[in-house]
């Protein structure tokens, strides 16, 4: 049989049916409501591939390099492009639209078509979410949408995925779950202990129509918490603006407003809840663990759409737990391709199609040295983004700037050098965070330099020479940049590190830091190659959503408990336009004064709630560690406006740790009114407040020696905002480029800072820096 139906399966059916299938089965065998469906099995997809003859030709397409971003691209298109355009057999059409009609009784069903891999729940590899859920599908389009799932087994992301998780592809089937769609009145999810502690507490949250506007954050639901010991019962009731719900003419989900009547009612009576409760209490012991539950209810009845075992209880992480919301909302991103760990370092370098025999010559281009460490290799121009590929590992990157998009080339190349930029630019940072010796600000390297001329670049010096370095054996050893010791300094200043790219994580733990001082979300967002809006419309909000979880969490985990301190987007306009949605950006003369930082996310409140939801899900999934730290705050009004949002989005402002930074004039002035709002932390950001200090824009090579974050004036602001915190019982702190010069921390550790976040190749420095001013001022205090 191709179909098997839901009350045929069970949790001993996984290799058939797939984790999804494989749960709804055992759900519903347990007499707990599921929405009937039958499940198209991992066999069937077998013998469509099989008996049309592509298997082999299949796998073929698949086997390629997945560092190679464009052999995995076509490889993505080629295999998808096979399944989609090979037609079903008669007898597999006819088994599945009867099996249809049946759902139906006969009559027009709205079907919810669904991924169910069958490797999806192992305990050491989740799948889940990296294949397709159609919502809403009626008959005329059933077909389509089953082999568009199968299709979905082969996305540049899956393959990539099981690629690294060392899955051979042609042992991986899917199988596909058709079950009808429950139009709810309302709907949410629930967890049947508290999710952090495994506390005997039920979270319940709930907002009117379908699950989806709770699960991708377009609403702030109710929040019921339920206690198991006593009954006791505490509801907050949110403001419910909009919600979703089935289009009748065309099936589709849309989005609506909220009567207003409704907007601030509560949607849960007590006697819903009592049924929930009761519905949860079940199903946790049927599988004698902790669930994550969906559930959706119409006309007092309620069904079960997913239950996924809590496993953040115990300290460990599973990434379903957070993609049984992905599971609703439709498309999961291709964009993670091309990632590797990112912790290796290199400080000298030879590329592999550099002239060892051949010894360095005169200095053909200069700039501003920032990333140390010496390189030798090929140079490769890199004018537009499909140039990328040519890059091998190696060799030397010359563009005009680098840009996210780039991150992957970068980590295969031995030395960067660009025309423009100064050391806080994308490429300094970057290159620092890597280990890659890098060269900003040469104005003219990409035009003086050629392709696949051998060069090597001094990071120290800031000069690019003429030819390789000298051979190993001639050349006096130099240290290797690596992974730092954890041993470190014992000191009450604590000591951070700064990361751009989640692949950095790594690099940085290692350094042995207190925490992540900053960590710049907007990396993550950029490298999707999409604006927000544009990645959302094309994707949906849970791959949006999904996307910040994935980059946010892989720093959290490397840093856990160590507080990890996440800045919400501050990405410029000019960085907006390069991406593909970015064609309505204004065109700003200087994006550095303009619409970024909290102005935009204030502007544009419906997409900063998919950020939040981000932060909302990582503090459910026991993400304790994370903080939440808005950019370029003026004054006071900046500050509530962005906890008003922080409350809609469900994060509780006097549970998390959330703060501001101090980069304008306005904003070190107006700290003590900031302080009024109940922030927990003020933190620096150097960069900024030096060049609005001192009118000097710190990319502009013509002014970048007038750059100065030791100028008295900005000192005194710095020193006068350590004050009022101080008075406030606020915590401070600094996390730009400045904190890792010498001369700045031990202005910092006398004026009493909190802590000091440093780049990741200087936080050993700094930790002793601090160390020896704190000696000071203790024998100063005694003597």
């Amino acid at each position: 049989m191709a179909v098997l139906w839901l009350d045929e399966i069970s949790a001993d059916d996984i290799e058939t049916v797939g984790g999804k299938g494989a749960s709804l089965g055992e759900l519903t065998n347990a007499g707990l409501p599921v929405p009937p469906g039958f499940v198209v099995t991992a066999g069937t997809y077998r013998r469509f591939i099989e008996d049309a003859g592509i298997d082999e030709e299949l796998f073929e397409v698949v086997d390629v390099d997945v560092e190679d971003s464009a052999a995995l691209a076509s490889a993505a298109d080629g295999a998808q492009e096979l399944i989609l355009e090979t037609p079903f057999p008669d007898e597999l059409r006819e088994e599945i639209i009867e099996s249809y009609r049946e759902v139906g009784d006969d009559e027009e069903a709205f079907v919810a078509v669904r991924s169910s891999a069958t490797a999806e729940d192992l305990p050491d590899a989740s799948f889940a979410g990296q294949q397709e859920t159609f919502l809403n599908i009626t008959e005329d389009d059933l077909l389509d949408r089953v082999r568009r799932c199968w299709a979905s087994l082969f996305t540049q992301r899956a393959i990539y995925y099981r690629q690294e998780q060392g899955f051979d592809h042609s042992v991986v089937n899917i199988a596909v779950v058709v079950q009808q769609m429950v139009d709810a009145e309302t709907s949410g999810v629930m967890f049947t202990s508290h999710p952090s502690t495994g506390d005997p507490t039920m979270i319940i949250e709930a907002a009117w129509g379908l699950g989806e506007a709770v699960v991708s954050g377009a609403v702030s639901p109710d929040n019921y918490v339920v206690s198991r010991e006593d009954g006791s019962v505490d509801v907050t009731v949110a403001e419910k603006k909009v919600m979703h719900v089935k289009d009748e003419e065309t099936g589709e989900t849309v989005e609506r407003e909220v009567d207003e009547d409704r907007r601030n009612a509560r949607v849960l009576s007590d006697r819903d809840l009592e049924q929930l409760v009761e519905l949860g209490e079940r199903v946790e012991s049927h599988y004698d663990t902790p669930q994550d539950v969906e559930w959706a209810m119409i006309d007092g009845d309620i069904y079960m759409l997913q239950s996924r075992p809590i496993t953040t209880i115990e300290g460990g992480f599973d990434p379903d737990v957070e993609t049984s919301g992905l599971d609703q909302s439709g498309v999961e991103a291709d964009a993670a391709t091309g990632i590797t760990d990112g912790s290796g370092s290199q400080a000298v370098a030879g590329g592999e199609s550099a002239d060892s025999s051949s010894k360095t010559g005169e200095v053909i281009v200069d700039g501003l040295g920032s990333s140390p460490g010496t390189a030798s290799g090929a140079v490769r121009i890199i004018r537009k983004l499909d140039e990328l590929d040519k890059v091998e590992s190696g060799d030397i990157i010359v563009t005009e700037m680098t840009t996210p998009d780039m991150v992957p080339a970068m980590k295969r190349a031995s030395g960067i050098v660009t025309d423009e930029g100064g050391m806080t630019s994308h490429a300094a940072i970057v290159s620092r965070e890597l280990g890659v010796p890098a060269i900003v600000g040469t104005q003219n390297a990409s035009t003086v330099l050629e392709d696949g001329q051998v060069v090597t670049l001094d990071g120290d010096k800031g000069t690019v020479l003429e030819g390789a370095s000298e051979p190993e054996e001639n050349r006096e050893p130099v240290e290797e940049v690596r992974p730092q010791s954890p041993v470190k300094p014992m000191t009450a200043t604590e000591v951070k590190v700064n990361v751009s790219i989640p692949e950095a994580a790594n690099r940085a733990a290692a350094t042995g830091a207190d925490g992540v001082g900053l960590l710049r979300i907007e990396h993550m967002i950029l490298s999707l190659g999409k604006t927000p809006a544009k990645y959302i419309e094309d994707n949906g909000e849970n791959a949006y959503v999904g996307e910040l979880i994935e980059g946010i969490r892989t720093v959290a985990d490397e840093f856990y408990p160590r507080p990890v301190r996440v800045r919400t987007l501050d990405a410029p306009t000019d960085e907006f336009r390069e991406l593909e949605g970015g064609e309505g950006e204004p065109a700003e003369h200087n994006p550095m004064l303009g619409y970024r930082g909290i102005r935009r996310s204030l502007d544009r409140p419906d997409v900063f709630a998919y950020e939040l939801e981000a932060f909302r899900r990582l503090f459910e999934m026991g993400y304790d560690n994370v903080e939440i730290m808005f950019p370029l705050v003026n004054d006071a009004e900046d500050v509530f406006q962005a906890k008003r949002l922080m409350q809609e989005a469900g994060i509780d402002p006097e549970k998390r740790k959330w703060g501001v930074m101090i980069e304008t004039p306005a904003s070190a002035l107006s700290v003590g009114q900031m302080a009024e709002t109940g922030i927990d932390f003020a933190s620096f950001g150097t960069n900024d407040l030096t060049q609005y200090t001192l009118a000097v824009d710190r990319n502009n090579e013509n002014v970048a020696d007038r750059f100065d974050e030791l100028h008295p004036a900005v000192l005194r602001l710095i020193g006068d905002v350590i004050e009022t915190c101080r008075e406030h019982d606020i915590d401070t702190s600094i996390c730009g480029q400045a904190g890792s010069k010498p001369e700045m921390v031990r202005f910092l550790v006398n004026e009493g800072v909190s802590s000091i976040s440093a780049n990741i190749d200087a936080v050993r420095d700094v930790q002793h820096e601090v160390k020896r001013v704190e000696q000071k001022l203790l024998l100063e205090s005694v003597r």
